[in-house]
């Protein structure tokens, strides 16, 4: 066709170009047939007769000036031609050229260096190819593995190809389509692809008919040319995003999945499709030549990536905040692999706060700078931790919530990036904005003595640190404060297996008391008149599970001695 363009071929420009794969299972063939140039007796001897001789090559070399980039060829023909001696005992070549006064030709091989060529009665203008199949690879005549082997490796293919069963020659002919899309959407400029066409796109790709979230369309001519589509999937957990599918194409012609030496790592999250011309293929495609352009292409690939997001944030932000709980771990984990991609996107990370609104972390500081002490309060439970969350919302403070398995990982990055912020979970320590004044030291030191006395005594827990102060919610009669520097090292700890990191010393657990609430007030006075060792015990033990219970769910004896102590508590009570 492109020879025709330029006046080289007398071939109709507007003729309809194809490839047949025509399988007999009687016979044991399997026929490739084309209506393209054909080949004289002298193109047979130099194309098919020197292995590895790269008829490609020569072909462009000739026209080369003629040629535009989108019509490149790839691969090495000898090659590619000789392999199907893997499957077949013989092969069988009818060509008749183009040329004017041509005679067709038959090519005979079984593989060895001796081969045969005469005369063909070939009369139509191109090129069959029969593979005669071996016993051991008679799987290759049957009708869904070759459809297979064709959409994946020959899906997008700018020349229309089509599968029929040469045994069913002499039924009536039916309606056929090509099993490959010769225009795929990605070599369409993107103003004219509509919002249908990218999700029917996805859904045909990938077989995945839940809508992506959405999607960058690559259509880059300089420096290199790259086109391509990336999608960003709707995980179903964050399990999903172990690894999601990139195809790799040169000039439409698949190459392979995944390949990591052109796909960021953090992008193989993704799903999509990315067509590129430069790539430095070797003779087996499925891994590429180590090339400078190669990291250009994928320094490239993660820029467009994060100008998408930017222009998201900026000009649909509240389509971007809607986006934000399933985008983030795709953002989060580019960030901890790619510094260069946490430079584009750290202005555009957003963190949902606990009530609900979506702040940057420069907004989140300055809007708490008064309260907070320069600490960035989280949540990573916000059911567990729904006490403490109350009593910040009680006294206007704020937190942001990071729930996922990455955000733990992401935390102590944004501490080694941002070397002024510093994260503290909401139950790991008591801001000043949270206590009133203590009024008189000396009763609150006495108090603080007795009650710490009272605690060790029921608890028997020496190493529990105890605190007395007087908090500005007065129903609330205790918390638990866990340090953050302890809880990293024990969420370090397990991930090492729970080898003991903290050198034999227990977590640095604190009980914090509130002396502005009536039950801690109430205790007091029972401790001073009353010598019910076994009430005072009871309900010393009693609050102090349930600020663990807002800490954390306790272990299954903990929670029976619970059960079996409100029983207690409440018997006592009914019989006074």
């Amino acid at each position: 066709k492109r020879l025709a363009s330029i006046g080289e071929a007398s071939i109709g420009e507007d003729e309809s170009f194809h490839v047949k794969v025509l399988f007999n299972k009687d016979n044991k063939t399997i026929k490739f047939v084309d209506n393209g140039l054909g080949m004289t007796a002298d193109e047979v001897k130099k194309y098919i007769n020197q292995v590895a001789f790269s008829g490609a090559e020569d072909f462009i070399s000739r026209y080369k000036d003629k040629l535009d980039e989108q019509s490149q060829i790839i691969g090495h023909f000898g090659l590619g031609f000789y392999s199907s001696f893997m499957v077949s005992e013989r092969v069988e070549i009818d060509t008749l050229s183009y040329q004017p006064g041509a005679q067709a030709v038959k090519w005979i091989c079984t593989g060895g260096t001796e081969y045969q060529l005469e005369e063909s009665d070939h009369c139509q203008r191109g090129t069959i190819v029969t593979l005669y199949i071996d016993n051991e690879n008679l799987d290759f005549l049957d009708e869904y593995k070759l459809r297979e082997i064709i959409e994946k490796h020959c899906a997008f293919l700018p020349t229309e190809i089509y599968l029929e069963d040469e045994t069913k020659k002499d039924e009536e002919p039916k309606e056929q389509k090509p099993l490959n899309d010769t225009h795929p959407l990605w070599i369409k400029n993107p103003k004219d692809c509509t919002e249908e066409e990218y999700k029917e796109f996805y859904r045909k790709l990938f077989h995945d008919y839940s809508e992506p979230l959405f999607w960058i369309h690559l259509y880059v001519d300089y420096p290199f040319n790259l086109k391509g589509i990336l999608y960003f999937p709707k995980l179903k957990h964050e399990l999903d995003a172990s690894e999601g599918q990139i195809k790799l194409y040169n000039n439409q012609v698949f190459v392979a999945d995944n390949i990591k030496e052109v796909i960021p790592e953090f992008l193989i999250l993704l799903k999509g499709v990315i067509d590129c011309a430069d790539l430095p293929l070797n003779v087996s495609r499925s891994f590429l030549q180590k090339d400078k352009e190669i990291a250009k292409i994928s320094k490239h690939i993660s820029k467009k990536v994060a100008d998408k997001l930017n222009e998201l944030y900026n000009k649909e932000n509240e389509r971007f905040s809607k986006l934000w709980d399933d985008i983030s771990p795709f953002i989060k984990y580019g960030c901890l692999r790619d510094d260069k991609f946490y430079e584009k996107v750290k202005d555009i990370v957003i963190f949902k706060d606990i009530n609900a609104q979506y702040v940057t972390l420069s907004q989140y500081l300055e809007k708490n700078k008064e309260k907070h002490e320069g600490k960035v309060f989280y949540v990573t439970d916000p059911k567990q931790q729904a006490q403490y969350i109350k009593l910040f919302k009680d006294n206007e403070m704020d937190a942001i919530v990071l729930s996922s398995s990455i955000d733990s990982h992401f935390i102590s990055f944004l501490e080694m990036n941002e070397k002024e912020v510093k994260f503290c979970r909401i139950d790991s320590d008591l801001s000043e904005s949270l206590k009133e004044g203590i009024g008189n030291q000396e009763e609150q030191k006495k108090n603080r003595e007795l009650l710490e006395t009272l605690f060790r005594a029921a608890l028997k827990q020496e190493s529990l640190v105890i605190k007395l102060e007087s908090l500005k919610a007065n129903e609330l009669p205790a918390i638990i404060l866990l340090s953050e520097h302890s809880r990293r090292m024990q969420e370090f700890s397990a991930m090492l297996g729970g080898k003991d990191l903290m050198g034999g010393f227990p977590a640095e657990h604190t009980l914090v008391l509130n002396s502005n609430n009536k039950l801690i007030a109430n205790l007091l006075k029972l401790s001073e008149n009353n010598t019910d060792v076994e009430s005072i015990d009871l309900i010393c033990q009693h609050i102090h599970d349930l600020a663990m219970i807002s800490h954390k769910q306790l272990d299954a004896e903990a929670m029976s001695q619970f059960i079996e102590r409100s029983n207690k508590l409440l018997t006592i009570i009914t019989e006074k």
